[in-house]
């Protein structure tokens, strides 16, 4: 194994550090696996998967297909090779609730916790930003619709959730949220169901736009799209959060995440595909980040009925709340671990005065940045690329191969570093055709716009 570090570890002959209030307090274990499954399913399956379509437009039919399928297959196993790392630290008496002390136990590397911490940090802070910015736009969608002439911008609406995101940051831990989280796969079933029956119906009508799936004609051009959608849907199936998750489970975890993915990709083969196909084959290459908003162009009217496409947008508000949630524990765990005193009570006036403050001042600064760069669908390009594919495509890999020491003859050992070389590359290029991408859209827009650029 790994030399000792300062972050590791506590032998099984070694008695237990005291726990901090981070780890006390919002990483409490107390979930089974099912809460485990709802957590997981808050974390992948969101709002994002309406921009599937829009990242196959930059990869076509075939490439499309295959990317998504092979992603999935290649995170099932990534999160599950994952949760085999945390249970045999476990049982090792080195039970360890948070990624970046995994990595750098494992690891034997003081500045992988600094590379983690800094990763988690940026995916946790830019899918906050990009829940309020959707959200908002939902609710801009929702008021355009009843007032058309209306004087309320974007920002506006995203200070109205950013409002509602600082009163629902005060459920304390990450456990309480497993009823929330219930609701949130609920509702991701039901708008993906309202949005793939709307668009079959626009399809299948006679005023179905023409179907043009034509890639950019520059080679240069296409290959950066190409880059950009996989790092879209990188982003799609990141969870950055799978150690956080298997914290909230009651010890001893073995079993139970393999149960709760099992779950989340029950849950991600119906919407992922049924997303991607309908909203590509109808709309094609003039898919938006955001397929609703194909439904509901800015000229002629609605392609759907009115009632199927406000209900969608209602659940997708609801969802996008709990998402922003979970993606936010992680920057309360840490704040926390200095900020609240363990021996006191989660609810006493010395923890719940900083959570208070903390909290809020965490949404506001999210708000602020929603509001001031809306930027969604390049935003998921950037986080899968930067974000997501070190930690979800590469990190596992390389975790499970310095645990379990595969012998480099066996197939397991090859898989990985297979994974983690292809992975690496598509990192690389993807960060740079997503932040080329991102630069190029700068052009397009003012600061606080009412408009989210595609």
């Amino acid at each position: 194994m790994a030399p000792e570090n300062s972050y590791s570890r506590t032998t099984s002959s070694s008695p237990p550090e005291t726990p901090d209030a981070g780890a006390a307090f919002v990483l409490e274990s107390k979930g089974q696996w099912w809460h485990a499954g709802f957590h997981l399913t808050t974390a992948i399956v969101g709002p994002t998967i309406l921009t599937l379509p829009y990242a196959f437009r930059g990869l076509g039919w075939g490439l499309g297909i295959f990317c998504l399928t092979v992603m999935g297959i290649v995170t099932f196993y990534s999160y599950y090779l994952m949760s085999l790392v945390l249970e045999h630290c476990e049982k090792s008496g080195r039970r360890h609730i948070r990624f970046r002390e995994l990595a750098a136990d494992v690891l034997g590397s003081g500045w992988m916790f600094y590379f983690v911490i800094f990763i988690q940090t940026a995916i946790n802070t830019g899918i906050s930003i990009g829940a309020i910015l959707l959200a908002g736009e939902c609710l801009q969608i929702m008021y355009s619709d009843l007032s058309p002439h209306g004087t309320l911008k974007l920002y506006h609406f995203i200070a109205m959730v950013t409002v509602i995101m600082m009163l629902l940051s005060q459920f304390p831990t990450f456990h309480s949220l497993r009823h929330i989280n219930l609701v949130s796969l609920l509702l991701s079933l039901g708008y993906t169901f309202l949005v793939v029956g709307a668009c079959i119906n626009v399809g299948v009508s006679k005023n179905a736009p023409p179907m043009d799936y034509s890639l950019e004609k520059s080679e240069f051009s296409r290959a950066m799209s190409g880059f950009t959608s996989i790092s879209i849907i990188a982003a799609i199936y990141g969870n950055g959060i799978l150690p956080e998750i298997q914290a909230t489970l009651a010890p001893p975890a073995t079993g139970k995440m393999f149960k709760g993915l099992a779950m989340c990709y029950s849950v991600i083969f119906v919407t992922f595909y049924s997303a991607a196909v309908c909203g590509y084959w109808v709309f094609g290459n003039k898919a938006n980040s955001n397929i609703l908003k194909s439904l509901m162009p800015d000229e002629g009217p609605s392609l759907a009925p009115t009632w199927v496409l406000g209900l969608a947008v209602v659940f997708i508000l609801l969802q996008l709340f709990a998402i922003g949630l979970v993606y936010s524990q992680v920057a309360y765990e840490i704040m926390e671990k200095k900020s609240a005193d363990v021996s006191k009570g989660i609810f006493s006036k010395r923890n719940l005065i900083p959570r208070i403050i903390l909290r809020s001042l965490y949404m506001i600064f999210c708000g602020f940045f929603a509001a001031m760069l809306p930027f969604f669908g390049d935003i998921n390009g950037v986080v899968g690329a930067i974000g997501f594919i070190p930690l979800d495509f590469v990190l596992p890999m390389l975790l499970y191969n310095m645990t379990y020491r595969p012998s480099k003859s066996s197939l397991t050992y090859w898989i990985n570093m297979f994974i983690i070389v292809v992975f690496t590359g598509v990192g690389f290029v993807g960060s740079f055709s997503s932040i080329r991408k991102l630069v190029l859209d700068a052009k397009q827009f003012k600061l606080f716009s009412s408009d989210v650029v595609d």
